[in-house]
């Protein structure tokens, strides 16, 4: 049964090898000290359909883009996060486990020669395009390669008009599209687990890792307005809340299995860690704050 959803869920919004692995790295390994064997990505790949020759091909691409850095012990190959993705992996973490950001509106002029692709990574970091070289956005600024001016930007006046000003410059229904998708599928899932099916060890984290990869996917293309500038019925907040309820539940299985099989050079990665515990207590205060 379960895997029959599964296969649904990945089919509706498939996979990519390489940043499913991202994926793994940022959910098992970057909290427990950032290297992990290669047997570990490979057999974990495999349970959602990822071949060995998809996932080493992936791991050299990664290894190749500075994202991972490579170290043998005997017959066996494993793989750390180079110093670069660290810090990514860290802004990725707050984002689906940390509090909601605070608004922080501001205009990015682009100076340099070459815009265009400033521009195109400004509006994937949620930015509007307001012009050939100028954006908005209410979040984090992203690493530019081209120079910049930045303004900051506060709302003195017609707050209550905010909507309309979002509505203007960002398609807010092809993020809500993606919100309601994500609480289509893993509803689904939620249903099952609130039925009775209890999941084993293994399938826990598989599952765990694909509820991580799909939400990462939609906060991360998500501007992240402030409630003012969004719709009423926005599907944003009750996505986060099912994230949390699924992350919860499936973590005591998943850890488990993870301090069963995974491994470094020096031996079994832990059940938990610091960074892994806490990121279970931010679920579970912002679902005590949220929905209580």
């Amino acid at each position: 049964m379960f895997g029959a959803m599964l296969r649904t869920i990945i089919e509706e919004s498939p996979l990519k090898a390489a940043s499913f692995i991202v994926t793994i790295y940022g959910d098992v390994v970057e909290p427990r000290g950032g290297v992990v064997w290669t047997g570990n990505l490979i057999e974990t790949c495999a349970a959602i359909g990822i071949s060995e020759t998809l996932v080493r091909t992936a791991v050299s691409r990664l290894v190749a883009a500075g994202q991972l850095a490579g170290e043998r012990e005997g017959r066996r190959s494993f793989y750390r996060l180079a110093a670069p993705a660290r810090a990514e992996f860290a802004a990725a973490a707050r984002l689906l486990f940390g509090p909601p950001e605070a608004a922080e509106w501001h205009f990015v002029q682009l100076t340099g020669t070459a815009p265009d692709e400033a521009m195109q990574t400004l509006e994937r970091a949620g930015h509007a395009r307001l012009g050939p070289r100028l954006a908005v956005g209410a979040r984090a600024l992203p690493l530019l390669k081209q120079p910049a001016v930045v303004f900051r930007g506060d709302v003195v006046s017609g707050e209550g008009d905010l909507g309309a000003f979002a509505a203007d410059h960002w398609d807010l229904a092809l993020h809500a599209e993606a919100y309601d998708g994500f609480l289509r599928r893993f509803g689904r899932l939620a249903d099952l687990l609130a039925g009775g099916v209890r999941l084993g060890a293994a399938e826990s984290l598989v599952a765990r890792l694909v509820l991580v990869h799909q939400f990462r996917l939609v906060v991360l293309r998500d501007p992240r307005l402030p409630q003012t500038a969004l719709p009423m019925d926005w599907p944003g907040e009750a996505a986060r809340a099912l994230f949390a309820d699924l992350y919860l539940g499936l973590s005591p299985e998943a850890d488990l299995h993870v301090a069963r099989h995974f491994v470094t050079a020096a031996g079994a990665l832990p059940e938990a860690s610091e960074a892994t515990l806490r990121r279970l207590s931010l679920l579970r205060e912002a679902r005590r704050v949220d929905f209580s």
